[in-house]
């Protein structure tokens, strides 16, 4: 684990966003990295209600998403779920959601991303105010190129960019991948929670391509 040596997360709210669609075994990996290594608080979960991002794709009703969620985490009590973008209309803005949690605590923020999201931040929505909001927790991506630690900085000279990297773990795996097993009747065993994979199973997911939730 790499960062500034001024960055102190004992204690800190991980904030950890997606669409997870379905969530897998990395996302869980890397969330219990960042709350063991950092000494988070607790790491939340939180669904986006409708990604700015993924509107012009098949996105599988929230209420599913969450449910997938909240059965992944059960046995975790270092981890919950919120529903706070499902909640919200409109698209799900991080930047939105950081400052929710941020208003009436001094609880410190630790905006988990992967080493992707990193690069991508400055095309966010406010990535300034994002920054001022949370320290960033980068995990590395298998297949995808390391993050560099001084690319943030450069990008934002003025926000006092906090950013730790964390060291691993490195797992190759996408939810796209595991749809698509779904898809074709495959077995998720070990690459989604058995509670994850059986509600896949009851629920038909991944099944209809086409299926697009804007709610």
């Amino acid at each position: 684990m790499t960062g500034a040596p001024d960055v102190d997360l004992r204690g800190a709210l991980g904030v950890f966003g997606g669409t997870f669609d379905p969530i897998h075994v990395a996302h869980l990996a890397v969330a219990e990295a960042a709350r063991d290594s950092l000494g988070l608080e607790r790491v939340l979960f939180i669904p986006a209600g409708e990604p700015p991002h993924k509107r012009d794709r098949p996105i599988t009703p929230a209420a599913d998403r969450l449910a997938m969620v909240e059965a992944a985490i059960a046995d975790n009590r270092g981890f919950a779920t919120s529903r706070i973008e499902i909640d919200r209309a409109g698209p799900s803005y991080s930047v939105e959601t950081l400052a929710a949690l941020r208003s009436g605590t001094a609880q410190p923020l630790a905006f988990i991303v992967s080493a992707e999201a990193y690069r991508e931040l400055p095309t966010w929505h406010q990535p300034e105010r994002v920054l001022e909001l949370a320290t960033l927790v980068v995990a590395p991506r298998d297949g995808h190129p390391p993050a560099n630690p001084a690319f943030l900085g450069e990008t934002f000279p003025a926000t006092g960019v906090r950013v730790v990297f964390l060291d691993g773990p490195r797992m190759r795996l996408s939810a796209s991948e595991i749809r698509a097993r779904a898809r074709a009747g495959r077995s998720l065993r070990y690459l989604v929670p058995d509670a994850v994979a059986a509600y896949i199973g009851d629920h038909a997911l991944y099944q209809d391509s086409g299926r697009i939730d804007r709610s």
